[in-house]
């Protein structure tokens, strides 16, 4: 009985570990990826942000937001990149099109 759990153990600690944020931290970091990326500034032309709200999910799996300010929306994707070791998943800024 006991080889068995001691092979089980070994086998469990060969897997490579994964940090995982929270949601909270998780959105919190796809916010701040939004607000820190010039192309979205330039794109809602400096105007003052009103609301800043998660859409949905892309077919590719790039998170959706939408940005609102008082003269459009503007639909911002952010495509996960999984890190290559343990750590946090990090985004990449995709506007497909102009304020709506």
């Amino acid at each position: 009985m006991k080889r068995p759990l001691i092979v089980l153990s070994l086998m469990l600690l060969a897997l490579p570990a994964e940090a995982a944020l929270s949601g909270y931290y998780d959105s919190a970091e796809q916010i701040q990826t939004i607000l820190a990326d010039e192309k979205v500034a330039d794109a809602l032309h400096q105007a003052p942000i009103g609301a800043v709200s998660n859409t949905g999910t892309r077919e590719d799996g790039a998170k959706e937001w939408t940005i609102r300010v008082q003269e459009c929306d503007l639909k911002v994707y952010l495509k996960p990149i999984p890190p290559g070791m343990p750590g946090k998943t990090t985004y990449e800024v995709d506007i497909p099109g102009a304020c709506e």
